[in-house]
């Protein structure tokens, strides 16, 4: 059993930073993906960055630029660095994993059902 751990959300004002981090704890495969992924108030979930076993990574449109994930592979820890925050980047972030496409360490996607292990959200709030 795998469970994901995350911390670092909060509250912070328009152009802002914050770093979201999400532990793996369990039996995980060294070959797998992690992402982030985030749901605001009256929209559908969005994938927001995605990083592979092998380092590739994959960004929304509306985060490029601004976000970074990176991942330390020895910790089993992703990182979300967030810069130039935005009223609109409000929401809950989730954290989750799942098994490389394939066994392909360099494949990565925001496709949230290629994920089959979550982790239980912390809060981003952005005010102007």
């Amino acid at each position: 059993q795998v469970q994901l751990v995350e911390s670092g959300g909060g509250s912070v004002q328009t152009g802002g930073s914050l770093r979201l981090s999400c532990a793996a704890f369990g039996d995980i495969h060294s070959m797998r993906c992690m992402g982030w992924f985030r749901h605001a108030p009256g929209k559908g979930r969005e994938g927001v960055a995605a990083i592979s076993s092998g380092g590739s990574t994959t960004y929304a449109d509306s985060v490029k630029g601004r976000f970074t994930i990176s991942q330390d592979n020895a910790k089993n820890t992703v990182y979300l660095q967030m810069n130039s925050l935005k009223p609109e980047d409000t929401a809950v972030y989730y954290c989750a994993l799942g098994p490389a496409v394939g066994g392909r360490p360099y494949y990565v996607s925001l496709d949230p059902r290629l994920y089959n292990t979550w982790g239980q959200g912390t809060q981003v709030t952005v005010s102007s």
